[in-house]
């Protein structure tokens, strides 16, 4: 594994994509293309909604525990056809026709993601080791690798991975700042007001009290995690609003953003 000296800003920017259509991503998708020209990015893109749709056309149920889908063998056949296959080409062709030099990757190539199995879930991993030396040769080359949440557990075994968790983890070890890009305009405090800057101990608070609570709690959990794992800043932010990813990165006042140390 190559990493960076810890505290050293390495200048890469992690981000999650969300949405479920290309006509719902294109806006995001021209300023990642365009930003990719001169900064290094690696985006990382989910498709649950899409994979549910594909799983009941293929007459497999879909089941979630505490939000996470259950990844049986079946599902996890359709999960990499529609993921890696489907959506990630998808991304590939319309970042590659706004003149970004975009690669498809995923998790399980180059043993980039592994982890270990999460009880009760079948296929799935929780991250426990990165590979980002290729990653970063891809970088290096001026290319922008297109990841799909797919992992490997500690048998080698091709598991599911929520796209968020793979995001974090790549930040982390990339010590990257992480925008993860959603349908809220960042995270809410009892008095129904954005906050735009917290605190691991703050976060942690908030959830105890039910503050944040919902889908809302899996995506600060990851914004935890990324900073504990090397992270410089991670910023939840709405992508749907104009200029989210401009604004997401350089415009404190939109989101809300967590620091590591190092930064602030």
């Amino acid at each position: 594994m190559s990493a960076a000296a810890p505290g050293a800003d390495t200048g890469i920017v992690v981000v999650k994509l969300g949405g479920t259509t290309l006509a719902e991503q294109t806006a995001t998708l021209h300023e990642v293309a365009r930003r990719s020209l001169d900064q290094r990015l690696v985006l990382v893109h989910g498709g649950g909604k899409r994979l549910t749709e594909w799983l009941a056309r293929m007459g497999v149920e879909s089941r979630f525990e505490g939000g996470l889908r259950v990844t049986d063998d079946a599902a996890l056949e359709v999960a990499l056809g529609v993921l890696r296959g489907v959506i990630n080409a998808e991304l590939v062709a319309e970042l590659r026709g706004q003149e970004a030099d975009a690669v498809g990757w995923s998790g399980v190539d180059g043993a980039t993601l592994r982890g270990e199995r999460v009880p009760g879930l079948g296929r799935v991993v929780s991250i426990t080791t990165v590979r980002t030396d290729l990653l970063e040769l891809l970088l290096a080359a001026g290319v922008l690798p297109v990841v799909a949440p797919a992992a490997l557990d500690t048998a080698g075994v091709i598991c599911n991975v929520n796209a968020d968790d793979a995001a974090a983890a790549l930040a982390g070890a990339l010590q990257a700042r992480l925008v993860l890009l959603t349908d809220a305009d960042g995270v809410w405090g009892a008095d129904r007001q954005r906050i735009p800057t917290l605190t691991a101990e703050t976060s942690e608070q908030l959830i105890d009290a039910g503050v944040i609570a919902g889908g809302m709690v899996p995506k600060v959990r990851c914004a935890l995690h990324a900073i504990e794992s090397g992270a410089r800043q991670v910023v939840i932010a709405d992508g749907s609003a104009t200029d989210a990813l401009d604004r997401a990165l350089d415009d404190p006042g939109f989101g809300t953003r967590w620091l590591s140390d190092e930064t602030g």
